[in-house]
């Protein structure tokens, strides 16, 4: 024991020795010279005669890495001692640099961890998400644009990165990641890569080892605030990304269309997708039921297009932004075809009708949102609570909505507009993800109700 303290030592959780270096560990007679820091979230502070842990053990033994499963030594210092971490290998031999990184908020509050993703500096809302699966998804959510995701599962990156086509979007849009425990080691038979090579190779960046639980209480107490995630000394100014249209920055640039398997007849329906910020699981769902989807820019005035229905698309920002997508709205309301509107597509069509919109406290994102169905109908059922994914900052104001609508669902939580529909004409829309990616998809029917409503008017 005594030959292996005098250099680096480690052990991943697994029962595989890594090599791992961490530099020279002073002796403890040396260490106890100076002031003395305890550890807590990376902060250091000097108090006692010995190196400790929160928990009471004695660092100048190895300690676990709480977020990346192995033991270290803390390196000491003349003035000030903190946990100062280079690199570790994993089984597989790659080398994983360690960086050190602050999540830094709006009202001062300072969370030191690990970096594990790109080395940049960003800054944007940091919102919570409470999902215990689906970081693949959500980070290629067009509507986390702006936004700093922080996970609160506690367990983050095991099943690692797959191929493209599980993403919901060509890339990631959140603009960082925050976790409390990033597992490099991952292992999935869909798996092509890490999380944190993903992040990387993506440029975004990603803090671990921080208490996620006590960012999300903040953020639950004040709601959703700014931060930045700095790295390297180097802290952006805090914009708010609410303060530009994030929905001309995601959605796409020219038309695009979709066919399903057999589309060899005239059959199948002709749906127009506005994209706000889409998610590719939008098109999958309509296609998989046997539409054909195009695909249209959120300004483009889809008024001029043959089709028989409309989808307005989820999407990132405040809905107000959208002027010439809620103006093409109301011209589609005068011709009267089916209309489904999902997310951010929901507050474009009250927006459309005369209603308003507001920004919640500190938003709906999770894949267990309770939802109850007020109204019922050929597929839904009157009083019944499904379970819903969501992803969302911004709801429709149920006061302000015109007699010839009504709340179609409610969510069980705070008792917010969860969807809408018109009393006479087939325009309906919800709040949550029918299409889910991630969540359940215990709503998948509401397109089945659009598309039947679209059948119907077409006869």
């Amino acid at each position: 024991m005594a030959e292996r303290a005098k250099g680096p030592i480690a052990k991943i959780h697994n029962g595989v020795d890594p090599v791992v270096d961490f530099g020279e560990v002073p002796p403890l007679a040396e260490r106890a010279k100076g002031p003395i820091a305890k550890i807590h979230n990376g902060v250091d502070s000097e108090q006692g005669a010995r190196i400790m842990h929160p928990n009471g053990a004695d660092l100048s033994r190895p300690q676990k890495h709480p977020s990346l499963g192995v033991f270290f030594y803390y390196r000491g210092r003349e003035r000030k001692t903190r946990a100062m971490l280079s690199f570790f290998r994993t089984s597989d031999g790659r080398k994983v640099a360690l960086h050190g990184m602050k999540l830094i908020l709006e009202n001062g509050k300072t969370f030191q961890g690990e970096s594990f993703g790109a080395p940049v500096s960003v800054s944007g809302e940091v919102v919570f998400n409470t999902g215990m699966v689906g970081y693949v998804e959500s980070l290629s959510d067009p509507s986390y644009t702006g936004q700093i995701l922080v996970l609160t599962y506690p367990l983050i990156g095991n099943y690692g990165v797959p191929g493209r086509r599980f993403f919901e979007s060509t890339k990631i849009h959140a603009s960082g990641l925050v976790v409390a425990n990033y597992s490099e080691e991952y292992s999935h038979h869909a798996a092509k890569e890490s999380l944190g090579a993903w992040l990387k190779r993506e440029r975004v960046p990603a803090i671990t080892g921080v208490d996620t639980r006590a960012i999300t209480k903040i953020l639950r107490e004040k709601g959703v605030m700014l931060g930045a995630l700095a790295e390297g000394g180097r802290t952006p100014k805090l914009k708010d990304p609410n303060e530009e249209n994030l929905v001309a920055r995601v959605s796409i640039t020219s038309k695009k269309t979709y066919l399903p398997a057999q589309a060899g007849g005239k059959g199948h329906p002709r749906i127009i997708l506005v994209d706000c910020g889409a998610k590719e699981n939008i098109v999958r769902s309509l296609v998989s039921r046997g539409a054909s989807v195009l695909r249209v820019p959120w300004d483009y005035d889809f008024n001029r297009e043959r089709a028989d229905g409309i989808v307005l698309s989820n999407g990132p920002g405040d809905p107000v932004m959208c002027a010439e997508t809620i103006a093409n709205l109301k011209k589609a309301y005068e011709k009267g075809k089916p209309i489904l509107g999902i997310c951010l597509g929901i507050q474009l069509m009250a927006l459309a009708a005369g209603a308003s919109t507001y920004k919640l406290k500190y938003g709906h994102r999770s894949h267990n949102q309770p939802t109850v169905d007020t109204i019922g109908g050929a597929f839904g059922k009157s009083g019944r609570c499904y379970i819903t994914s969501q992803n969302h900052g911004f709801a429709v104001d149920a006061a302000t909505l015109p007699k010839d609508w009504k709340v179609w669902f409610t969510n069980a939580n705070d008792g917010s507009v969860e969807g809408i529909r018109h009393e006479k004409n087939p325009w309906i829309a919800v709040q949550f993800h029918p299409e889910a990616s991630p969540g359940p998809t215990d709503t998948a029917w509401v397109f089945d109700e659009f598309l039947a409503s679209v059948k119907a008017h077409r006869a």
